[in-house]
């Protein structure tokens, strides 16, 4: 474990699936502790998308700024490799103003990059990325999924028939280097972890709960504006469905409402059914990491938390 030179050598990491309450979490850690929250969030990163992604209001940004948050147009592009690059600069820069950088999201494959380091994978090929959408409009994405079953089994295991994106990306990987995407990650050359953290987790006890405030938070997120939201970004020229903000839940079920393919009772039902499948798909990722401390979402015992990061400060920090 690298704990000189130009890396930042501590940090504390909290993650869990959506709706679990990590926004509100990570208030009170900054409240109390020396720590400044770097955004770990596929969509947080787009200016102008706000509700749907339910980026904390201004108030919270104005006591706990979050780094990453609105740094892109929802016409750029972002990949896990920028997003590493650019959480180890603001974990260098957090660290050289004397505070610990608090990481704090649901993206796990941000979280892996930026731990972990990241496969010598070919960058993204429009062309091919096309062909393979016009496949799944006419097949359907559970068709490639099969197909991709064939030729990469450990990849199809991963990835769930209702992740589109993770589909395209191995699809695109095998075309354009004939290899499987789980024999390249195999073949990842050993990184050292450029940092050490704490490692903390929300979880939820009862997902029943969880399914409930997921249906109550899209209901909100509806009330609060999320299709007039939407109707601006559908509104620009250079945007459609391609783009990976627009492929973010919740956005992809309203664009699909706005443009006439569904009905509102119907993108209601799909926007909350995709959002409960990520938070499975989440819960799943933390099932597989043992290496952090899982705390209960709906019982929070904030003084057994306070005390566990009061203790990481004074030892590793």
């Amino acid at each position: 474990m690298n704990t000189t030179g130009d890396y930042p050598h501590s940090a504390i990491i909290l993650m869990g699936p959506t709706a679990t309450g990590k926004t509100g979490l990570a208030l009170e850690l900054v409240r109390r502790f020396p720590l400044e929250i770097i955004s770990v969030d596929s969509a947080l990163v787009y200016r102008g998308m706000n509700i749907g992604t339910a980026k904390p209001c201004p108030e919270v940004l104005a006591e706990a700024p979050h780094r990453l948050i609105d740094i892109l147009d929802p016409e750029e592009s972002y990949s896990a490799a920028r997003f590493r690059a650019d959480a180890l600069e603001e974990m260098r820069s957090i660290r050289a103003d004397g505070k610990v950088p608090l990481l704090v999201g649901g993206t796990m494959l941000y979280f892996r990059a930026l731990e972990e380091g990241l496969s010598a994978l070919p960058p993204a090929n429009a062309a091919v990325r096309e062909a393979i959408e016009q496949e799944a409009a006419s097949h359907g994405w559970a068709a490639l999924h099969e197909q991709l079953q064939r030729i990469d089994p450990v990849a199809a295991a991963r990835i769930h028939p209702n992740d589109p994106q993770r589909i395209q990306r191995a699809l695109e990987v095998y075309r354009l280097t004939g290899l499987p995407l789980s024999e390249l990650q195999y073949r990842r050359k050993e990184q050292t972890q450029p940092f050490e953290a704490l490692r903390l987790a929300l979880v939820p006890a009862d997902r029943e709960k969880l399914s409930k405030r997921i249906f109550t938070r899209f209901v909100n997120m509806l009330q609060e504006g999320l299709i007039e939201e939407v109707e601006r970004l559908y509104k620009r020229p250079g945007l459609d469905l391609s783009f990976p903000s627009m492929r973010a839940v919740g956005y992809r079920q309203v664009w699909r409402y706005l443009a006439g393919e569904i009905e509102r009772d119907e993108m209601v039902v799909q926007a909350i059914t995709a959002t409960r499948q990520l938070a499975k798909r989440q819960m799943t990722w933390l099932r597989r990491d043992q290496a952090c401390e899982r705390w209960e979402a709906d019982n929070l015992k904030l003084s057994k938390i306070y005390a566990s990061v009061a203790n990481y400060l004074e030892t590793s920090c």
